[in-house]
């Protein structure tokens, strides 16, 4: 025979909506009948008590919430877990419940002052007591978990919870018995829906559609095959009929209106325990530190909204602001997350962000030894553009040939330690490759603010985005004045194009900026250099003359005419030095000798013989002539962009103009943050840059300053 059911609860004697914790109480202060919500709580009571045996604790002057006894602590066997309220107005609860839990011969557990925990109206036990479902997100802290699963002796399953009118689990959460579960997936985030359907089979889960989770279905009291809820859909209660539950509606709205129902009315003090559950909770908690301009650049946040938005749950241990004006603030965040993946991930991105652990809890790096050439460990390091630093022999190692999606190497040489960024196919067996996150910093450079103020001034467009409805000319007289600065100061601006360049007759701009200098290596397909040529040998491009804009007669054949003859010459340095090519883009590459690489594709015709039909060695080719970059533009590729993108380190200040904004969004996707987007036609931004840059008569000096 098994012990009776006990459920506390506590009359509304007090019972008012006098302030607003919660998005249901909102216009609802002091709207709630007293004389309706005795009547609803009794009537509650009534169908309860022809279920379960009922304790009452006695109502506190002052607390009108009190009557929500879910939140007065979580109880299993003889043992409770006392809550610790996150806002104010309900704290005052507390000693109240302590007291009824210890005169009923309970063991309390008190959690620190400063960790919120709601029992259990944010943590509800799997009624076959296989695990404990525990929320988080609004009211109860992740941190709190570990607690409950090594006081409770159970096993702990975090969910997070993501939408605030669903402030506690049991507003949109409910097990039943046989292992069925009633509840509304929108209110948790992606990882806590993949939990519960890895728990829980199709077959026994019961979803809840909005019109029924606002009206508080999921706010339900299960006992046996009874379940007693506020008001519900004839569609829910035959679904629930249908699996063999009897469903007893009793109306509730006066408690509705402080975001209760049935089940906030309520708390179960009869949970069995099972002697084959143990504790088990898979968090996991780590501090990281960070520094620089913390809370002017947005740091902070930026790594807050990243714990909370990937499942995780923080709190700051440690905040210095910087006392004087160009002074770095410092902080440690303790991050917590729900599994070790998940741990990962968030670590993972805080680096970008610049976070590190403390330098006490961290000597070398975690490596592994490759056993397969071209084949990582399995949890290898992403590598990021960000530069990017790991600690070997206790101390931190600047990487080389820094780029994103690649590995990290850790070698030794007879001048020292080395770190790398690989490729996956250059990886070589032997090789020491960085896994997990521990022991891996990415430098943000800190500025000043007066340095970012004159940098913004300069170029202060870098940081706009994708911009169409701004004009192209005060976008088009920024570059110029950075390019212009770049020449003159010796730096290296890198072009990749692709044929739109030519269709669009931008090619004689082009070779006006490869001819002045401006360009020091241009890269593109094949596509390029064939309808550039085309254009300087048959004034046509695609078949269309550039003149009048109208096809010509066999125009479409004149490409591959181009390409035979390049072939004839044996390429396109041999047919400009016999005379063959004598304007044009890749005229003024060989004539000025600026390096360019081809980098073929399936759909290239010819090809020509300067096309490098190897991908890999194409590739690795644009990464050389990337090397030492101080800008990039990138005219109308959205293929080649990307490619350039992806190996581009942070620092280097990319332009890419398309008519397409898809281009930049695509950049922007694959972490190339630092790119700006004029969408526009591109004939016409060079056609405007060339005679912005001929306006330019002196060269860049540092003490000119746009205004």
């Amino acid at each position: 025979m098994t012990d009776p059911i006990r459920i506390l609860m506590c009359a509304p004697d007090h019972y008012d909506v006098d302030y607003v914790i919660n998005p249901w109480m909102e216009g609802n202060i002091h709207k709630s009948s007293r004389d309706r919500a005795v009547e609803q709580w009794q009537k509650l009571y009534e169908v309860i008590k022809g279920c379960a045996i009922v304790d009452l604790v006695a109502p506190a002057k002052g607390w009108p919430d009190m009557v929500f006894t879910a939140n007065a602590g979580l109880v299993l066997g003889k043992n409770v877990v006392l809550s610790r309220f996150f806002h104010k107005e309900r704290q005052g609860e507390e000693p109240y419940f302590k007291a009824w839990f210890a005169e009923n011969g309970f063991t309390v557990y008190e959690l620190p002052k400063d960790l919120p925990f709601e029992g259990a109206g944010d943590a509800l036990f799997d009624r076959e007591g296989r695990w404990l479902w525990a929320g988080y997100g609004f009211r109860s802290e992740l941190d709190s978990h570990p607690y409950i699963a090594e006081w409770l002796d159970t096993e702990v399953v975090s969910l997070r919870l993501i939408d605030e009118r669903f402030y506690h689990l049991d507003t949109c959460f409910c097990p039943l018995t046989g292992g069925y579960l009633l509840y509304y997936p929108p209110a948790f985030d992606a990882y806590s829906n993949r939990v519960i359907e890895m728990r829980i089979p199709p077959e026994k889960r019961i979803v809840v559609a909005e019109p029924d989770a606002v009206k508080f279905a999921c706010n339900a009291v299960n006992i046996h095959q009874t379940i007693i809820m506020n008001q519900v859909s004839q569609d829910l209660k035959n679904r629930l009929q249908a699996v063999g539950f009897e469903v007893i509606e009793t109306p509730l709205s006066e408690f509705l209106k402080a975001g209760g129902a049935a089940k906030c009315l309520t708390l179960r003090v009869t949970e069995p325990i099972l002697e084959t559950v143990h504790a088990n909770v898979p968090i996991e908690s780590r501090v990281v530190h960070m520094e620089g301009h913390l809370l002017d650049a947005g740091l902070l946040n930026q790594a807050l909204d990243t714990i909370v938005e990937n499942s995780g749950s923080f709190r700051v241990l440690n905040f210095n602001l910087g006392v004087e004006r160009n002074s770095v603030s410092s902080a440690e965040v303790r991050v917590s997350a729900p599994s070790h993946d998940i741990m990962e991930g968030i670590m993972t991105q805080l680096i970008e962000l610049g976070a590190v652990p403390p330098p006490q809890e961290l000597c070398d790096i975690n490596t592994e030894v490759v056993t397969q050439a071209g084949v990582a460990p399995d949890d290898f390091y992403v590598s990021t553009i960000y530069p990017t630093e790991v600690r070997v022999n206790c101390e931190w190692m600047r990487v080389e040939n820094q780029r994103m999606d690649a590995a990290i190497v850790v070698g030794q040489t007879v001048t020292g330690p080395t770190a790398t960024c690989k490729l996956l196919r250059d990886l070589q067996v032997g090789d020491r490759v960085m896994v997990g996150v521990e022991g891996i910093r990415t430098i943000k450079k800190v500025e000043s603010h007066e340095a970012g103020r004159k940098e913004n001034k300069e170029f202060a467009f870098m940081a706009s985005g994708v911009s169409s409805e701004r004009r192209v000319e005060l976008l088009v007289e920024q570059v110029a004045w950075e390019i212009r600065k770049i020449r003159d100061q010796g730096g290296k601006i890198v072009v990749t194009a692709g044929p739109v360049v030519i269709h669009t007759g931008g090619a004689q701009h082009l070779s006006h900026l490869i001819r002045e200098g401006y360009v020091h290596a241009l890269l593109g397909g094949n596509a390029i250099a064939v309808h550039d040529m085309e254009q300087a040998v048959m004034g046509t491009s695609l078949g269309v003359d550039m003149q009048r804009g109208i096809p010509v007669r066999g125009g479409h054949r004149h490409h591959l005419k181009v390409i035979n003859t390049i072939r004839r010459y044996g390429g396109i340095r041999p047919a400009v030095e016999a005379g063959f090519i004598r304007k044009g883009v890749m005229y003024e590459c060989i004539k000025n000798q600026v390096p360019y690489c081809l980098a073929g594709s399936i759909r290239d015709d010819g090809p020509l013989p300067d096309t490098e039909m190897d991908l890999i060695q194409a590739q690795g080719r644009y990464a050389e002539l990337i090397q030492g970059a101080d800008m990039i533009l990138m005219l109308s590729s959205m293929l080649h962009s990307i490619g350039v993108g992806n190996m581009t380190p942070a620092g280097v200040k990319m332009v890419c103009v398309d008519i397409n904004p898809a281009v930049v969004t695509k950049l922007s996707d694959r972490g190339s943050v630092e790119s700006i987007g004029v969408v526009t036609d591109v004939g016409l931004f060079l056609s405007l840059l060339v005679q912005q840059l001929n306006h330019l008569t002196q060269p860049y000096s540092q003490e000119q300053v746009l205004v």
